[in-house]
């Protein structure tokens, strides 16, 4: 199982934003208990917080600045909702593709396409690809197709909305291409059931890209039924996970970046194509580095030759 390491510029960027170990959440005053049951917590009221917005906005904004290369070009957000996604990525994105975590299957708010076109407008930088494709099924994205997906606060409202958070996160892991990153700011807890994203995401180490002889992909589970022929067709999804709390918050959050296994979509066959090329090109170079070291030789043994000679 790929190991699970905490990003160090992942811990750089957040320590600068302040959301890592400034202090504890103050303790709740005896006149205003704080709310135990999930629902509360869940709640619309809740989720206008304005401390735990700000805090995790500014975190949001520093992850995807930091985190996202200059050579991504497409970049794909789970549950648009605003037009905040413009501003939080680099200049250098030429592509923002959109998907929809409202209920009942509806695709984006009138709102929320308007706030993306006036941000796009504004910035003149990334162009972006108006999709209602849900969150937890990005029928309109090709496998292994984008750079970067975003996760910005958005668990918690597909929960609510009927939409399965955990799906989402395979769909970010099928839409990657080998080496993207998946970026999130979720809530540490998501459901009722305060089931933890960040278990989610590091699970997906465990999660598993079968590729059947026509090329077509599937996730699995490392532990499911299929027996020892299908361990054979798999590839690891994310290869590593790096994470830290957002601090300063009265909701607790989770930020990180998952990276998915460079040989996440490769059939074996592909894969052993890959290590025979990799082990011709170290072969290759031992064998310029040996002729280098006998010409060098030769040369050395020339010229002390002349200088005798002289």
């Amino acid at each position: 199982m790929p190991s699970t390491a905490t990003l160090a510029p992942l811990l750089l960027l957040l320590a600068a934003a302040g959301g890592v170990g400034a202090f504890a959440p103050p303790a709740p005053s005896a006149a205003a208990p704080p709310c135990s049951s999930p629902k509360a917590r869940g709640s619309p009221l809740f989720a206008l917080d304005p401390v735990t917005y700000l805090r995790t906005e500014w975190v949001a904004a520093a992850l995807c600045t930091n985190q996202t290369p200059r050579s991504a070009d497409k970049v794909l957000q789970l549950g648009c909702e605003d037009g905040r996604v413009v501003n939080f990525v680099p200049r250098t994105v030429r592509e923002i593709i959109t998907s929809s975590a409202e209920p009942n299957g509806e695709g984006l708010t009138v709102s929320c396409e308007r706030q993306l076109k006036q941000m796009a407008e504004r910035r003149k930088s990334a162009a972006i690809t108006y999709s209602n494709q849900m969150a937890d099924n990005l029928a309109d994205t090709p496998s292994s197709s984008i750079d970067i997906v975003i996760s910005l606060l958005a668990a918690q409202r597909m929960d609510e909305n009927g939409m399965d958070w955990k799906q989402s996160i395979r769909e970010a892991g099928r839409v990657l291409k080998p080496g993207g990153r998946f970026l999130f700011v979720e809530s540490a807890e998501v459901g009722n059931e305060n089931e933890s994203y960040l278990d989610e995401v590091i699970g997906m180490s465990d999660i598993y890209i079968e590729t059947n002889k026509e090329g077509s992909q599937q996730s699995t589970s490392a532990g499911s039924e299929g027996g020892e022929e299908g361990e054979e067709e798999t590839s690891p999804l994310f290869e590593e996970v790096g994470y830290d709390q957002v601090d300063m918050v009265l909701q607790p959050h989770i930020a990180g970046v998952a990276i998915k296994a460079l040989d996440a979509d490769m059939t074996p066959a592909e894969k052993e194509k890959m290590m025979a090329q990799e082990e011709s090109d170290r072969m290759a170079e031992l064998s310029l580095n040996a002729f280098e070291r006998g010409s060098k030789r030769k040369r050395r043994k020339k010229k002390k030759v002349v200088a005798e000679e002289d």
